[in-house]
């Protein structure tokens, strides 16, 4: 007895008809009479009546047709119920991001994810892009978003955005009216730079290497905002992705001018580790930052 039979016989007794019920489960005439069979035989008892024409439903048929609708009924509840658990959005994300991309951009994504899922949360911690990673392979947050992502084995990489590079400079500086900046226009000048180990700032230098500029590097600092801080009181001037700076030049306290290096750009990628199994509302999360970027879910 199997509750593919269960349904059968339900089926042939609903339809008053075996040729109909067995059509319903796709099977022969025959073998849907012959399943109903097995089920008089297992419980001793006839529950059709089949000296009549259309059969009839014997009493205990009947008793016995109402319990197995009962038991179907109940186990399909069951299964819409584990279908919307499994669909549900509840639980917390972890996300680690670095300070540029956590503060102007992930930020803005958290409050919108939440309203339309009021199960879940997201928690956004923003670091130092090495530990980011450290983050993520220490399963301390669930997914990182960094510029320049490693390419580690034991992570995934999903790219998200390139951002384009510009100059910015103080707005009284002698570059910022200029319509493109030349990567000749920067020889000698005083540079605020990022720390050496930093992905952005070997991006920078190979690229300023490529067409025999040298700058002038005064100030070395681990993070965007420091430098647009040091960059407002005249200290030098820097290359920085272009939607770091948009409020500072909305309000005129910076200057940013397109660079004459088209290639050069920030990319940001989410990484997460490749053995985590993702839940669905992190994986969620990740795919309303793609959409947000123009990308297709997967």
């Amino acid at each position: 007895m199997n509750l593919d039979t269960l349904q059968l016989y339900c089926d042939v007794v609903r339809l008053r008809s075996f040729s109909r019920g067995a059509s319903v489960h796709e099977v022969s005439q025959s073998a849907a009479s012959q399943a109903i069979q097995q089920l008089e035989s297992e419980l001793d008892v006839p529950l059709l009546d089949r000296t009549r024409r259309p059969f009839k439903v014997t009493p205990e048929g009947r008793i016995f047709y109402e319990a197995c609708r009962e038991l179907l009924d109940r186990y399909e509840q069951a299964k819409a119920r584990i279908s919307s658990a499994r669909t549900r959005l509840d639980g917390t994300v972890r996300v680690a991001a670095i300070y540029s991309v956590g503060l102007h951009d992930v930020s803005r994504h958290l409050q919108p994810f939440m309203s339309a899922h009021p199960q879940a949360k997201v928690l956004l911690e923003c670091l130092h892009p090495h530990k980011v990673v450290d983050a993520v392979i220490n399963d301390e947050a669930d997914i990182g978003i960094l510029s320049y992502p490693p390419a580690l084995r034991g992570l995934t990489v999903i790219p998200w955005r390139s951002e384009k590079m510009v100059l910015v400079c103080h707005p009284g500086h002698r570059l910022a009216k200029r319509r493109v900046v030349m990567p000749a226009d920067l020889e000698g000048e005083k540079f605020i730079a990022f720390d050496a180990d930093l992905g952005i700032r070997k991006a920078i230098e190979r690229s300023l290497k490529q067409r025999n500029v040298k700058v002038n590097a005064v100030m070395e600092f681990d993070n965007i905002e420091t430098i647009k801080q040091a960059i407002a009181i005249d200290a030098g001037v820097s290359i920085l992705p272009q939607p770091t700076v948009l409020k500072e030049v909305g309000i005129g306290s910076l200057a940013a001018v397109p660079l004459g290096i088209p290639d050069l750009v920030r990319p940001v990628g989410i990484i997460y580790r490749k053995q985590k199994q993702l839940s669905p509302t992190v994986a969620s999360f990740i795919d309303s930052l793609r959409k947000a970027e123009g990308h297709n879910a997967d």
